[in-house]
């Protein structure tokens, strides 16, 4: 996983490729170029080729997070850099290097298996290592900003490989630097450091109702209360196209909150690291009636209003227009904006 290894070979270059296993919306989409990267060092040469045809491009990882027009044009980088290692360990911490195109869900499960709680509030999310850190995914009062060391890029810019430790990444929520600078960074390898000393974090509603009692669930219990809970609440993609949340929860100032609360007691919140509240938009939502509507081939999920999903048949423009309407609704009623999360290619 090194990108100072020897020169790999070209990367599998495929034209016309369908992206429809690739996006888990099960979009019915195709890359005009495909590039499959296994290795960093496959990536300068696929650039300069890209500049010298001037061709658009973007990475494509899971295909969890976005949102695919019916043709990407141009260039799409497959990322598929595997490989995970433990490369130092000491009484405090151990570090472990992670190819970007790791699948997100067995590296979560392998540090389990390995002693090396922390991450387990994290379980099931779908998609890629390396998509990990540009949203700095995040689920039951963790982050994944919490646990990078530092992140292993090709910065587009200036043509070379740089790593970036965890405060040049200036993790947010939802945001980091790389999602602050679009198309200049692609992440090849995330080194975690992982405490030794672990503390079951279990405060948000859903882990403190299930652990009702239970002051201490082992790492391995919080793992599987989680995948319970995420399979109850989220559709599986295999069996209806969905991109998990759709909506980030909005933060707001206290002040606003304050008259929010005054106006809808039941509303849903949790308290934010800046003083401010993080409101829960799937309440919002749900408030606004749209939990288990269907507009064409796009609807919000029965089980949770916070997912939009493909029917069958369904285009970016059905998710897109649907979601039009519930940022208007929202903001009509409790004057609060909606940010979509996933990102529309």
């Amino acid at each position: 996983m090194n990108s100072d290894q020897n020169t790999s070979a070209s990367p599998k270059l495929t034209l016309n490729l369908s992206l429809k296993d690739r996006n888990t919306f099960g979009f019915d989409a195709c890359a005009e170029l495909a590039y499959e990267i296994t290795a960093a060092d496959q990536i300068p040469g696929v650039m300069n080729e890209i500049a010298e045809k001037q061709l658009t491009w973007r990475v494509l990882g899971g295909g969890s997070n976005v949102i695919l027009p019916k043709v990407l044009p141009g260039a799409t980088l497959l990322m598929n850099i595997t490989g995970q290692q433990i490369t130092t360990a000491d009484a405090s911490s151990t570090l472990i290097a992670v190819g970007g195109g790791v699948n997100w869900h067995e590296f979560v499960a392998w540090t389990l298996e390995e002693g090396l709680p922390g991450l387990e509030n994290l379980a099931l999310i779908p998609g890629t290592v390396g998509a990990a850190p540009i949203q700095n995914i995040g689920a039951y009062g963790v982050e994944i900003g919490e646990y990078i060391n530092s992140v292993e890029v090709f910065d587009v810019k200036t043509k070379d490989f740089v790593t970036l430790t965890k405060e040049a990444c200036h993790f947010a929520y939802r945001d980091s630097y790389f999602k602050q600078n679009p198309q200049r960074f692609i992440v090849t390898k995330v080194v975690f450091r992982i405490p030794r000393q672990w503390q079951a974090r279990i405060h948000y509603a859903d882990l403190a109702k299930q652990f009702s009692g239970q002051s201490s669930p082992s790492p391995e219990e919080i793992f599987l209360a989680v995948c319970k809970i995420r399979t109850l609440k989220l559709p599986d993609p295999k069996v209806i196209g969905n991109a998990g949340s759709f909506f980030q929860n909005p933060i707001v100032p206290s002040e606003q909150y304050e008259t929010l609360r005054q106006k809808h007691p039941g509303l849903v919140s949790y308290p934010d690291a800046t003083g401010k509240r993080k409101l829960a938009a799937g309440w919002l939502i749900d408030q606004c009636g749209f939990k288990g509507q269907r507009m064409g081939n796009a609807g919000v999920y029965e089980k949770q209003a916070l997912v939009l999903v493909n029917h069958g048949n369904g285009i970016a423009q059905d998710i897109l227009r649907l979601a039009k309407c519930i940022q208007d609704k929202v903001q009509k009623e409790f004057g609060v904006s909606l940010d979509i999360e996933p990102n529309i290619l």
